[in-house]
């Protein structure tokens, strides 16, 4: 650095842009955050991480296919239901293997509820509601059926249950009869289509 003679009341110094530069790249700061501590946000800005058609989801015993996904993280997913309780009713969950909100990282936990967030916002646009049913039915005795961990997500209007605690009934005994209201995947593929349409309007992706 030059240096040169000081004034009355200021100084001049020659600033070496190469040696900022320089101390900024040493300074990572994405690098060195504690995940563990703070959680990490890896929600994208648009839709180009979604899965191919053919791509399939090892949700528990059941498979979720490419064309049902509505929206994708890095470790989370959102798709819509194959027995949905009332139309907009769509599942959000964790990528990995797990059977209990317990089981998921610090890491992971924000990535699953920021998309459950973001998917709550966006069913209340879609169904111009502002209210959602979001819940968890973590353990058999919760009335758990999928041993993977899954968030319900379902838009709410007045009077669309007798009393509202229905829903709840409703969710422990909907897909327990496959032999009635399970859609077939071309009726899921449209879904998931006109919802991932409406995402990127409602998101301006």
């Amino acid at each position: 650095m030059q240096a040169f003679r000081e004034g009355v009341n200021f100084a001049l110094a020659e600033i070496d842009l190469e040696y900022l530069n320089k101390i900024r790249s040493n300074m990572p700061v994405n690098l060195q955050r504690r995940p563990d501590i703070y959680g990490t946000v890896q929600l994208s800005n648009s839709l180009t991480d979604l899965p191919a058609d053919d791509w399939i989801f090892d949700f528990g015993p059941a498979k979720v296919s490419g064309q049902s996904v509505v929206y994708k993280t890095g470790s989370s997913l959102l798709f819509v239901n194959k027995k949905p309780v009332v139309p907009g009713h769509i599942l959000a969950s964790p990528l990995r293997s797990v059977k209990s909100l317990t089981e998921l990282t610090p890491s992971e936990v924000t990535d699953l509820f920021s998309l459950v967030q973001k998917a709550e916002a966006f069913l209340m646009k879609e169904f111009n509601t502002s209210s959602c049913t979001v819940t968890i039915q973590d353990g058999v005795d919760a009335g758990q059926t999928i041993p993977h961990l899954h968030v319900h997500l379902i838009p709410r209007r007045p009077g669309d249950f007798q009393d509202n605690d229905d829903i709840y009934r409703e969710l422990e005994t909907h897909d327990k009869d496959q032999k009635s209201g399970w859609r077939e995947q071309h009726e899921m593929t449209t879904e998931a289509e006109k919802y991932r349409l409406s995402w990127k309007n409602i998101f301006r992706l």
